[in-house]
């Protein structure tokens, strides 16, 4: 929400960057910077280089950050460390977003979202390194193959998979366990007043002022809270398709050579053996199904009854096995799971209005993005504080 002369102010800027993929291309306004363009590349440890010749103390801005997922908590720790106040918002009763583990009894847990990560980033390498030290990941050394038709094929690209221990959640919790959370709180407006922002949450309560506010949700939630806002064309362009996942847990063991699947060709495009990652219980055979993009989409609206007897039937077909009886079996719909489109703008950044915008569906997808956009997206506001003191 915006009083009309923000929204004349933030329609007069002009076009510059883009965000293209194929041939759909979204102009970007000149004032507005990527996360490649922020230029503050901070090791962990090391704090921003201010002025030391200034008398003045250095006084560190108030951000709202919403959305405790992967994005939005590691950007959190990044300003927390460079002493910024930093409050996190997030509508569920605990933190990780698509990073997500259903747990329903002690023997039964299903990441139903995130199924791994594979890392490339050397700063997430560094942050990857000390989890496995602290068990807080571990690698996934499950068999993997490629499925199409009913002729399963071990992959030959194998990179090192990580998981969280003893469920996907396991990251996202570490990084709130430092973080000042305010969980169960939905964000539903925010008003741009003349140097600040106010924040209002579903049960009309007001949270700030605040300095900047950083928008860690997926793009279309993003946009729907940003309207009048210079960045919200930009982010709307952005698709993001849903997901549907099932989760079946059996009394015994299906007797397959391998622990997780890619498929083609089929309603269903994931599939894994939960309970063969490291730090589950390995009791109950626990699966994880995932729909492809197209199918899911146009079964988008089905009931989760239907959608769960239709995938389970596939992966019936799929293994060519004879299911065991089940103990628990339910589906969960991701509205916004990811987008088709291959981004690696980090984040968007309007100096003149303290907005960022960052999650992993402007770095290119999975954790590993999620990580490298909430990065970016600190690095903007520490960027514009040492370009600001000097």
């Amino acid at each position: 929400m915006y009083s009309s002369e923000s929204r004349n102010r933030f329609a007069r800027s002009e076009a510059g960057l883009s965000l293209s993929h194929d041939s759909r291309e979204v102009q970007l306004p000149v004032s507005v910077q990527i996360g490649l363009q922020c230029g503050c590349q901070l090791t962990p440890g090391r704090r921003m280089s201010v002025n030391a010749d200034s008398t003045e103390p250095l006084w560190m801005p108030r951000v709202a950050v919403v959305g405790a997922g992967i994005s939005g908590l590691i950007c959190a720790r990044r300003l927390q460390e460079q002493g910024f106040q930093v409050t996190v918002f997030e509508k569920s009763r605990s933190s990780s977003g698509r990073a997500a583990t259903r747990r329903v009894d002690l023997s039964l847990s299903f990441d139903h979202g995130a199924q791994y990560f594979t890392v490339r980033d050397p700063l997430f390498s560094q942050f990857v390194e000390a989890w496995v030290e602290r068990g807080i990941v571990a690698v996934w050394t499950g068999r993997i193959v490629d499925i199409d038709g009913r002729t399963a094929r071990p992959k030959t690209d194998q990179p090192v998979r990580y998981v969280g221990v003893p469920g996907m959640t396991a990251m996202a919790r570490h990084l709130a366990a430092s973080a000042a959370v305010q969980f169960e709180t939905r964000i539903t407006r925010l008003d741009r007043g003349e140097n600040d922002w106010t924040l209002t949450d579903s049960a009309e309560r007001t949270h700030g002022p605040f300095d900047h506010v950083v928008m860690s949700l997926p793009a279309p939630q993003t946009a729907d809270l940003i309207p009048g806002h210079i960045l919200e064309d930009v982010v709307r362009a952005v698709p993001m398709t849903p997901c549907w996942a099932v989760l079946m847990g059996f009394e015994r063991r299906i007797e397959l050579a391998w622990d997780g699947a890619f498929v083609q060709n089929s309603p269903l495009a994931w599939l894994a053996r939960n309970s063969s990652k490291p730090g589950r219980d390995k009791s109950v055979d626990c699966w994880v199904l995932h729909a492809s993009p197209t199918w899911s989409a146009a079964h988008q609206e089905d009931e989760p009854q239907l959608v769960q007897e239709t995938l389970q039937a596939e992966f019936a077909q799929l293994t060519g096995s004879r299911l065991p009886p089940s103990i628990h079996f339910a589906a969960h719909r991701w509205l916004f799971s990811a987008t088709p489109l291959s981004l690696d703008q980090q984040a968007l950044f309007d100096p003149q209005s303290g907005l960022v915008v960052c999650g992993d569906w402007l770095a290119s997808g999975r954790v590993e993005g999620a990580f490298r956009s909430g990065v970016a997206a600190a690095d903007c506001l520490i960027g514009q504080i040492v370009r600001d003191s000097r």
